[in-house]
């Protein structure tokens, strides 16, 4: 079921148009926006509340070794899902974040659920349903099936439009890296008690 305050309020697809050609700038805009994976056993979608960025060039990014048969969807036009296993333990979704031959992307760290929490929760077998980018995968359903997919186009995995109002994102170093640790590239809702990480870095 949905948030109460959220029920009855309709789910609008994103446009490719409305994405910024630019991985941080698509990172901070994706915040209050949604996520839903329709499967046959019944929708699953969250409001987004932390994201991290990876642009051209960024070292902790996959796509930094150039191409590959693994990371291909990453070099794909903004808005098509790059799934990949991390650490050979959960499945992690992301969005391409530039234009075609340019490897970027936006890893989805957070949910705020929506749709499905009874599916969420026979998938994950406990709560919390979608903090953190493992349990996000594993909550909404998805896997290396849907590398590829184009979250813009109709189908079952897709971005969509905020259902209410965005509060203040706040932005931090990124989580669980070791290069370009620095960098303040991962945005988050403050106060949403669904975002991820060491409360220090989500004041």
């Amino acid at each position: 079921m949905r948030s109460p305050a959220l029920a009855d309020r309709p789910m609008r697809r994103l446009t490719r148009a409305e994405l910024p050609t630019d991985a941080v700038a698509l990172a901070r805009y994706l915040i209050g926006k949604t996520l839903t994976h329709d499967r046959p056993e019944g929708r699953a979608s969250g409001r987004i509340v932390e994201t991290e960025a990876y642009p051209p060039g960024d070292p902790a990014a996959h796509s930094f070794v150039g191409e590959t048969a693994r990371n291909r969807s990453l070099f794909r036009e903004r808005g098509v899902c790059y799934v990949y296993l991390g650490y050979g333990v959960s499945w992690l979704v992301n969005v391409a974040a530039e234009s075609e031959g340019v490897g970027a992307g936006v890893l989805f760290r957070a949910l705020e659920p929506l749709d499905g929490h009874d599916l969420m929760l026979v998938r994950r077998g406990r709560e919390p349903l979608a903090t953190g980018p493992g349990r996000l995968a594993k909550a909404l359903g998805v896997d290396r099936a849907q590398d590829g997919l184009d979250l813009c186009a109709p189908g079952p995995l897709w971005l969509g439009a905020a259902v209410g109002p965005t509060g203040d994102i706040g932005a931090s170093v990124r989580i669980g890296i070791t290069k370009a640790v620095e960098r303040p590239w991962r945005f988050y809702e403050r106060g949403n008690p669904f975002v991820s990480g060491p409360k220090r870095l989500s004041p």
